[in-house]
């Protein structure tokens, strides 16, 4: 795993907690409680991150931009996007072009609550809008609804790294959303040129359609059903992240 820092001096460093979370959910460590949904696979963290007051970390709208960019500079194919703010006209234009140039973009829904406004980059058109459900199939009662919202997945109560050490569960949908990103990974493995509706095509063939028929605000198309993913690709290796 490679980290790479925007921000410069100690006082400005984002918190480690949601960002070691996340990336040890999609990686994971072999010799931890936590191996990781695909384990093994090369991973880019880029924290665009600054803390800001004793617990927040924020993100300008530049540091994501820069962030974006040097993705798509170095040819990842698939982005982890567990964040969430306003819409802003220079994001959106960044993000039409990362996914113009190949780019997967997979987001958390938010959990601002289920009436809340859309919250981007999740709510863009060329975004993969990832919302979060419990063991039993129920929406996360903060999940913000719309019809944005592409594909859930588990999100509630899932046990993942604390921080630097250790595991605990975590709630929200900037933990789903890694459930959606390695899917992805994984699907675009053997056609890494597939386009965005292609791949909206395959991926909701590993869904299940747990709300009103057809695409929902609340579930979107529906829950992905990992096994049944994995049971069709096993003999094919993830993509890099």
């Amino acid at each position: 795993m490679e980290v790479i820092r925007l921000s410069e001096g100690e006082a400005t460093k984002s918190g480690a907690q949601h960002g070691t979370a996340v990336a040890a959910l999609l990686i994971g460590a072999s010799d931890s409680r936590v191996p990781g949904l695909l384990p093994g696979a090369e991973l880019i963290a880029v924290d665009a991150f600054q803390r800001s007051g004793k617990s927040a970390d924020i993100a300008n709208i530049y540091d994501l931009v820069r962030a974006l960019d040097m993705l798509v500079q170095r040819d990842v194919k698939v982005v982890n996007l567990s964040l969430t703010g306003p819409a802003n006209a220079v994001l959106e234009k960044s993000v039409k072009a990362a996914t113009e140039s190949g780019m997967i973009l997979v987001a958390a829904a938010g959990n601002d609550g289920p009436n809340a406004k859309p919250v981007y980059p999740a709510a863009y058109d060329e975004v993969i809008a990832v919302t979060a459900v419990d063991k039993g199939r129920n929406p996360y009662r903060r999940a913000v609804r719309g019809d944005y919202i592409d594909i859930a997945a588990p999100g509630v109560g899932v046990w993942t790294a604390a921080s630097i050490s250790g595991a605990r569960q975590k709630t929200g949908t900037s933990f789903a959303a890694p459930f959606i990103t390695a899917a992805v990974s994984v699907l675009i493995a053997g056609d890494p040129d597939m386009s965005h509706e292609s791949l909206e095509a395959k991926i909701r063939q590993f869904t299940d359609d747990i709300g009103k028929p057809g695409k929902d605000p609340v579930f979107g198309w529906g829950l992905l059903n990992a096994s049944r993913l994995c049971e069709s690709i096993s003999d094919t290796k993830p993509s890099a992240l």
